[in-house]
């Protein structure tokens, strides 16, 4: 039986009957502001502080800086410790956007992960990763390639995607069926703020909880309650089909 690496996140790990299944690549979606970069971030932090697990974030959309910032907005203090010591490398759009050749970006991430010990995996995001490619054949065959490569590096990774879920009907692109699982961030607007809730929706070679949970984002990160949302999507299952 495979191992599962804990998420971090309170609350979801039950739902994933314990955590991610060791070198898998889930794709994490929702619409800007649902908190998917957060849970990279503690995904990360977790691996260091609780698994000695080294891990790698990969960015084109911020800063180290930002990355630093979001972390201690949310009281992850030692993460930027653990950056100065190597344990959580990050490659920010800097790095990743400073050649225009997209060979050139890949290869330096591609040497990071195989010169280093690391386990974990946060790329945000794949929307921007995307965008490098034209046709949607050459998009199928690099990101195949690419999940290859990070489970051969013995890594757990977690790509985020800008990609809603709107209900009933959710946008299912391509790499929704070349990841291994796919795990929503919802929210919806409320007269004092918004309501925010996730939704694993598959996860491959696991039995999961395919219902709706409340989350929140607070002190120390995302934690999700068990506790379904008043409207559940579907029974229990040990892999949805889609």
């Amino acid at each position: 039986m495979s191992e599962l690496v804990s998420t971090g996140v309170e609350g979801l790990d039950s739902i994933l009957s314990g955590g991610i299944t060791e070198r898998s690549t889930v794709l994490v979606s929702g619409n800007p502001g649902t908190g998917k970069s957060i849970f990279g971030i503690q995904y990360l932090h977790h691996g260091v502080t609780d698994h000695d697990e080294r891990g790698v974030y990969v960015s084109f959309e911020e800063d180290e800086e930002d990355i630093r910032g979001a972390a201690e907005s949310i009281g992850l203090a030692g993460f930027g410790d653990s950056v100065d010591s190597g344990d959580i490398v990050i490659l920010d759009k800097r790095e990743m956007l400073r050649e225009t050749d997209f060979s050139t970006a890949v290869d330096k991430l591609l040497d990071t992960i195989e010169d280093g010990d690391f386990d974990r995996l946060v790329l945000d995001s794949l929307s921007m990763f995307q965008l490098f490619f034209d046709a949607e054949q050459e998009k199928r065959t690099y990101l195949l390639k690419f999940s290859d490569i990070l489970k051969a590096n013995g890594l757990t990774s977690l790509l985020i995607n800008e990609q809603g879920a709107v209900f009933p009907d959710t946008e299912v692109g391509l790499e929704n069926f070349l990841t291994d699982g796919n795990i929503y961030f919802i929210q919806t607007p409320t007269d004092s703020g918004v309501n925010r809730y996730v939704w694993v929706a598959k996860m491959r070679k696991q039995d999961i909880d395919t219902d709706i949970f409340p989350m929140e984002i607070g002190e120390g990160g995302i934690t999700v309650h068990e506790r379904a949302g008043g409207f559940s999507m579907m029974g229990r299952s040990d892999e949805p089909s889609f």
